[in-house]
């Protein structure tokens, strides 16, 4: 049995004095949408809380995907870096970007050198060489295959949306074949949904009809994603069944929002090739936000 914990969009905070200099771009329009409206509602604790409770149920791995930051500027990219190494072993941690977390031209890379431990592949170099791509990456735990995957691009103001390429479509269905062949329960970790209609067309995955091909031959047993702040569960058509596409809230975001409070899904996956056994439970902040109390016995019962 394996017990993976699943969490999005900790959009790490608070902010930190920025310059002039970092402010002369898209960050401006984040910034006043951070002190305007984020800030009321996403709360420091709230992520220690869910932390704890992760560790409390003795989860595996945890998987993050994306939105670890809020307007990428050095401080906070380095900031979100001590954040994973305090979370223990790279290896117990998988993490795909977010688009804040590619916010301005640069920002992409700064992270994924800041945080290659947790992006990095099992037969990845242990130093990242800019000149090869790092998703689609693949950990192998137990019997689950880890399939990351990036939307994460930085976009005009006003926009934020991801995008899903041609090249890393290909390259995603031969990973999910080869380890579907290998007798793996696969899990595809991406920070964008991709659904049509899950989100406005501002903040759309471009590519997901690319996607969901990927899916139905690829093959793949789950889907995790974020950016929605949304507890949520879609399908998308897979090589024998249907494969299950699950959103999750902020897990910084506090209580008395139009958002869901922070939450995470515990998943625990059995059984064998042809025969698996995959069961989810939620985790929610409470109305007073100061505890976490199980929400839903088993987010895929109809």
């Amino acid at each position: 049995m394996f017990k993976l914990a699943h969490i999005s969009d900790v959009h790490l905070g608070p902010l930190p004095r920025l310059s002039i200099q970092e402010l002369f771009s898209k960050r401006i329009t984040g910034f006043v949408n951070w002190h305007r409206n984020r800030r009321k509602h996403l709360f420091g604790s709230t992520l220690d809380l869910l932390l704890e409770d992760i560790r409390a149920h003795q989860a595996d791995h945890l998987a993050v995907t994306g939105d670890l930051v809020n307007l990428a500027s050095g401080i906070e990219i380095r900031a979100a870096a001590a954040w994973l190494r305090a979370l223990g072993d790279p290896a117990d941690t998988s993490v795909v970007p977010g688009n804040h977390d590619a916010y301005v031209p640069g920002a992409y890379e700064k992270s994924m050198r800041a945080w290659y431990d947790y992006v990095r592949g099992d037969l990845a170099s242990p130093q990242w060489q800019e000149d090869r791509h790092i998703f689609p990456y693949l950990r192998v735990r137990g019997k689950v295959a880890i399939v990351g995957c990036s939307t994460a691009v930085a976009t005009p103001p006003f926009a934020a949306s991801g995008f899903f390429s041609a090249r890393q479509a290909r390259d995603t269905v031969n990973m999910l074949r080869a380890a579907g062949e290998a007798g793996l329960f696969r899990v595809v970790m991406i920070h964008h949904p991709p659904i049509r209609g899950a989100t406005t067309f501002y903040k759309r995955m471009i590519g997901i009809r690319r996607f969901a091909a990927v899916i139905s031959t690829g093959g793949a047993e789950l889907v995790l994603h974020g950016h929605t702040h949304l507890n949520t569960l879609h399908w998308l058509r897979g090589q024998v069944q249907p494969v299950p596409v699950v959103g999750i809230a902020s897990a910084s975001q506090g209580p008395g929002s139009v958002k869901p409070p922070a939450a995470y899904n515990l998943f625990t996956i059995d059984g064998s090739p042809g025969a698996w056994e995959l069961s989810g439970e939620r985790f929610s902040l409470n109305r007073a936000g100061d505890a976490v109390m199980p929400e839903s016995v088993d987010i895929f019962a109809p």
